[in-house]
Formats: C-alpha cells, structure tokens, sequence
C-alpha cells in the first residue's frame, strides 16, 4: 500500500475498530488483524490520525453551537407567530353587540366590504385565522353575518361583488363600515360624496 492508501485507510479502519469494539467484542482473528494494522502505523500517520480525530471534534463542536442558534431563532420565531395568532384571534366586541376580528378595528374611516351571506346556525369564525379579509359579526338576534375584502371605494367593492356573483355567490352585496363599525351603506356613500 502506498503511503496516501496508509493515511486513508488507517485512520478510518482505526476509528471503525474503536466503534466496533465498544459495542462488541473482537474475535481472536480481528484481534489479530488489528494488532497487525497497528504494528504497521508509523508515527507520521498517527499524528495524522490524532490531527483528524481533534478536527472531527471541533467540527462537531461548531455544529453543536450553530444547532443551539438556529433552534434559538425557531423558538423565537414560534413565540413571535403565537402573539400573531392570538391577536389576530383577539376580537373586540361593539355596542351593538356584534365583534369584529381586532385586525379590523385598526381600519380607519370607510371601508367598505362584500357581505356574501347571513346564517343563524353556521360559524365560520375558525376561518377568520385563515385570511385577513374573510370576517364576520353576529347580531344581537344571533345572525352571523360574513364578509370578504376591505376596499376603500364603493366601485371595487361593488366590482368585487360583480365578480363573486358571476362565480355563483347569489347573495353577494356590498356593506359599508366606518371606523371598524358597520354603518349603512347609504350613510357612508352621503359621506364620501
């Protein structure tokens, strides 16, 4: 074997053997076959071996530091969508006794939305998590009332509405809401006329 085989071979079928030997025990001719292997070591290649070993080490060292970092920036990042959630989840309850997802409180002046239905016994608020611009209210006689898109003109909204229409949601019509509170339409059209 030439000497670049030695440095290659050596070193691995050196650490193989330790691995091999804490989990089993060797048989008399693997004893055999390894105490030749290590007859035939030369200093040089030793050292070699023992260089490898002290970077291997401090390789896994470094990969051990850059795990803890990164599962630090994952668990930063967990607790940082968590408070996203729960504020999004948060809902702020009106003197109408209808509640408004709290995304929408912060909507100021007119905003004008498509109501594509009104129920008494479906609840689609688990949805409102989903997409920032499907809400919903309830009204004091238990009527759930859902919403889609937040526009700052009658015309989309009424576009948007056109479009939902064509797609087969008969019941589309446009609403208004001023300062997260739902006014009548007519009021808030008096209003930016």
């Amino acid at each position: 074997m030439n000497l670049l085989m030695k440095n290659i071979f050596l070193p691995l079928a050196l650490m193989v053997s330790i691995s091999i030997s804490s989990f089993a025990q060797m048989t008399k001719a693997e004893e055999k076959e390894w105490a030749h292997k290590i007859k035939s070591l030369t200093p040089a290649s030793y050292k070699q071996l023992v260089e490898d070993k002290s970077a291997l080490e401090n390789q896994v060292n470094n990969l051990k530091q850059e795990n803890d970092v990164l599962k630090a920036q994952v668990s930063d990042l967990n607790s940082k969508l968590k408070e996203a959630q729960a504020s999004q989840e948060a809902k702020k309850v009106t003197s109408s006794g209808t509640t408004v997802p709290a995304n929408e409180m912060a909507a100021k002046g007119v905003v004008y939305k498509v109501q594509i239905g009104a129920f008494k016994n479906k609840d689609l608020s688990k949805y409102f998590n989903n997409n920032k611009n499907f809400s919903g209210e309830v009204d004091a006689d238990g009527t759930k009332k859902y919403t889609l898109g937040a526009f700052p003109s009658y015309w989309e909204a009424d576009n948007f509405k056109k479009y939902l229409r064509e797609m087969g949601v008969s019941d589309a019509w446009v609403v208004a809401y001023k300062d997260g509170k739902r006014i009548e339409l007519k009021d808030a059209l008096e209003g930016t006329l």
